[in-house]
């Protein structure tokens, strides 16, 4: 079997590509994601960490009956190392507390389309006997709150999905990285006031790299959200309640 590829799932993602980044060296890297034929940037970025090669595949995380497919023309490429789950959508939080069509979007893709992509992808890499995944939780959803609890709610359900895959995972041969980071600071928060102990897309990856690299299968970025966390879940529902994003 040949060098393993680094793999992201939603090519254009900020913290996905910081990811492949650093993992880049001497792999082939493929970039998934909608209008693949339009990746020129990524593909440059990715090629100057030093990818062998660079793919791009068609991939739109919330056509599920598509997924299949999309994977199996990624496992023809070669064989897989690294697979980095980098779609997701922040959602408007107002609109979603009035127009239902718009919140079940947001947790079709932050939650629905994962456990898709995720269940195949396991079936894959238990075939290859191999594989490492990566998938992004968020703090959001360690306790839900008011003030995002739609973007909360399914971060919630992707953790625990997730956390139940990782154990199911056990033995075969491939292992899943849970990333659960607080508020990173990208296109996707753009406008938004940083929450305290706020981090880099670029922070956030190396924290992914460097608990890849100790083969871990949990980590808090930063890691003093994990203590934070704690205290969170304590709290009283009424101070709970008027907690910001």
């Amino acid at each position: 079997m040949g060098i393993g590829s680094v793999v992201v799932l939603g090519g254009r993602s900020e913290i996905g590509l910081e990811v492949a980044t650093r993992l880049a060296s001497g792999r082939p890297v493929v970039l998934a994601a909608r209008r693949s034929d339009q990746l020129t940037d990524e593909r440059a970025a990715v090629e100057a960490a030093g990818a062998t090669a660079v793919h791009t595949v068609e991939f739109d995380a919330d056509r599920l009956d598509d997924h299949s497919r999309a994977l199996s023309e990624i496992a023809e490429l070669g064989p897989i190392d690294t697979v980095v789950l980098a779609f997701g959508v922040l959602g408007d939080q107002a609109r979603a507390e009035t127009d239902a069509q718009h919140a079940v979007a947001v947790v079709h893709t932050d939650f629905v389309a994962q456990v898709s992509v995720l269940t195949h992808l396991a079936q894959l890499l238990r075939a290859q006997g191999s594989g490492r995944i990566v998938v992004f939780s968020s703090v959001a959803g360690a306790r839900v709150r008011r003030a995002n609890y739609v973007y909360g709610s399914a971060k919630a359900g992707l953790d625990g999905f997730a956390s139940g895959l990782s154990d199911a995972l056990h033995g075969s041969g491939v292992s899943l990285l849970l990333v659960r980071p607080g508020f990173v600071i990208g296109r996707m928060t753009d406008g938004m006031s940083p929450a305290p102990m706020s981090r880099t897309a670029g922070q956030v990856a190396d924290a992914v790299a460097a608990a890849l690299g100790k083969g871990r299968s949990r980590v808090w970025v930063p890691g003093l959200l994990r203590p934070a966390i704690v205290v969170m879940r304590v709290l009283p529902q009424a101070i709970w309640r008027r907690m910001p994003r």
